[in-house]
């Protein structure tokens, strides 16, 4: 504005008050637009998350059974019951009482293809059926839902300014004088009141400013398309530097539900056998294991025997069953290691052994292969599991190192220790990883089951099952940045260039402001550019 003001006062001055008109007309044109290029990156959250629908049919108990009634969602209050028919979109969050359905939720996961949805599946505001009908007990409307959560997460990122902002304002600050000084030099040297005005139509800070708050704006918004919340400019920033990633395993390596893989059993007796005499001894306990038990019986539609009584004593190792005086005599444990192990034993006799494993996620291993061609040095797993269940999982996902049987203080303790060596994105789902969330450079919780408190300690929220989610956030990150030095650099070439120009009474003072208003919209649109389809936006990077 300094620079704009001498520039018009100068031309008055000079008696070539025509190049004021013209300056101010391409400054206010210009300016408009690159108003409208930015607006349209920071409102476009907005459009992919707004509801769009303003009815729903609310069910009502009526003398002859159930009836429909259009109302307005702002009449829909938790504890309601709605229906929600296909092509209609979902505006509230809920659980669904009855009905099958395939519901496209890509503004809340990102997840383009349809999830189905049947009796007691949650459902969210935003999501669209696809095929089907829902009957749906209401939980949360208006500014509880998950839809608005994200939107309100997103808005509040906008106030959040990487460094990479302070550092293009503090530049373009510093660059003022510096078209001061020139113009000084060129009037001194030449008396040519047209080549003054060539330097203070341009400057340099329109084009620095406006790109790098477009770039972290669009990225902000490009990564909401896709599930994944980002909660500042200066994690955007983090992530594309992002050379260590450590892992939690249960729930983010693993899909964190346990399963039976495998039941070795003594001679005369069976696997149903076995698995029965563990189910109804452990009928009553809510342990994982014992829920891996229950969820095996439940699947084959078995009945456990009933007992009479049951003792719960804590412990589960081979070294209790020999302190029992329980023998192998079959040598069942053999060559069984890097298991959860469930031994189940009959009149001082073993007779069966359970292995229960937490899965791998799906598309984990690919993951962490990508991540690698993305830039990352280390990858490192940390969990509170035993040791030889922690060596199992590191061998067959093949990280750098890992840290097991650890406290959630331990945690955030080394990522503390991999900060000092570079850049840590640390990922994980439950109430533990919290603090170490809180301690990386980037906290991200990953999957639907997170915990809220690992939510609120995170930098980024994926709400997606899927972990080619955390590939994509390092590659919106690099490309984003990437698009930032870019700018940077066409800034200083094509101002400097035409400052040059002026000053050597190339061109005109009206060429000189046409190139600095051009100059600035194209880097504005050029950060635009993460806003472009996934092909263009995650496909392609620095570095992957």
């Amino acid at each position: 504005d300094t620079l704009t003001t001498t520039a018009v006062v100068a031309s008055v001055l000079a008696g070539k008050p025509e190049s004021s008109l013209m300056l101010l007309a391409l400054s206010n044109g210009a300016e408009m637009l690159t108003s409208y290029a930015a607006e349209k990156a920071r409102t476009h959250i907005s459009g992919l998350l707004s509801l769009g629908q303003r009815d729903v049919w609310l069910v009502e108990e009526t003398p002859d059974g159930e009836a429909e009634r259009k109302v307005p969602v702002e009449e829909v209050r938790p504890g309601d019951t709605i229906a929600v028919h296909a092509g209609e979109k979902i505006v509230i969050d809920g659980r669904v009482l009855r009905g099958d359905a395939a519901v496209t939720q890509a503004s809340i996961t990102g997840e383009s293809a349809p999830a189905m949805k049947s009796q007691g599946a949650p459902v969210y505001a935003g999501s669209v059926v696809e095929a089907g009908e829902l009957v749906v007990a209401v939980e949360k409307v208006g500014g509880d839902t998950s839809l608005a959560h994200i939107v309100h997460l997103v808005e509040e990122a906008q106030t959040r300014r990487a460094p990479v902002q302070n550092f293009a304002d503090q530049m373009a600050n510093y660059l003022v004088p510096v078209s001061f000084l020139g113009a000084a030099i060129v009037y001194g040297a030449t008396r040519d009141w047209g080549r003054v005005l060539n330097l203070l139509f341009i400057d340099f800070s329109c084009g620095l400013k406006l790109s790098t708050a477009t770039a972290m704006s669009a990225s902000i918004a490009a990564a909401a398309k896709r599930g994944i919340l980002v909660k500042g400019g200066n994690y955007i920033e983090a992530l594309a530097r992002t050379d260590t990633v450590v892992l939690d395993k249960t729930g983010t390596l693993t899909v964190g539900v346990p399963e039976i893989t495998f039941i070795r059993t003594a001679a005369g007796v069976s696997e149903k056998e076995a698995v029965l005499l563990a189910a109804s001894a452990e009928e009553h306990s809510v342990h994982p294991l014992a829920v891996a038990i229950q969820k095996y019986v439940e699947e084959h539609a078995w009945k456990a025997p009933q007992h009479r009584s049951s003792e719960t004593v804590g412990a589960r190792s081979r070294r209790f069953l020999q302190e029992n005086g329980v023998a192998d005599e079959e040598d069942l444990s053999a060559a069984v290691r890097g298991k959860n192990l469930l031994y189940v034993a009959r009149d001082k006799k073993l007779i069966g052994i359970i292995g229960i494993e937490d899965p791998i996620r799906p598309k984990m291993k690919k993951t962490l292969n990508q991540m690698r061609r993305c830039g990352v040095d280390e990858i490192v797993m940390l969990t509170g599991d035993a040791k030889a269940v922690a060596a199992e999982v590191a061998r067959a996902m093949d990280v750098d190192s890992y840290h097991a049987e650890i406290l959630p203080e331990d945690k955030s303790r080394y990522v503390n220790q991999l900060k000092q060596r570079g850049t840590v994105m640390m990922v994980g789902d439950g109430i533990n990883d919290a603090p170490a969330l809180a301690f990386a450079d980037v906290g991200v919780s990953l999957g639907g089951r997170q915990t809220d408190i690992a939510a609120e300690s995170s930098a980024v929220t994926i709400h997606s099952e899927d972990p080619a989610r955390l590939v994509e956030a390092l590659r919106l990150g690099q490309r984003t940045m990437h698009l930032v030095h870019q700018n940077f650099k066409a800034t200083l070439l094509i101002n400097s260039s035409a400052m040059l120009l002026g000053a050597l009474g190339a061109i005109s003072p009206l060429a000189a402001a046409a190139i600095h208003n051009t100059a600035t919209l194209g880097v504005v649109l050029n950060s635009c550019r993460v806003l472009a389809p996934e092909g263009g936006v995650f496909a392609r990077g620095k570095t992957c």
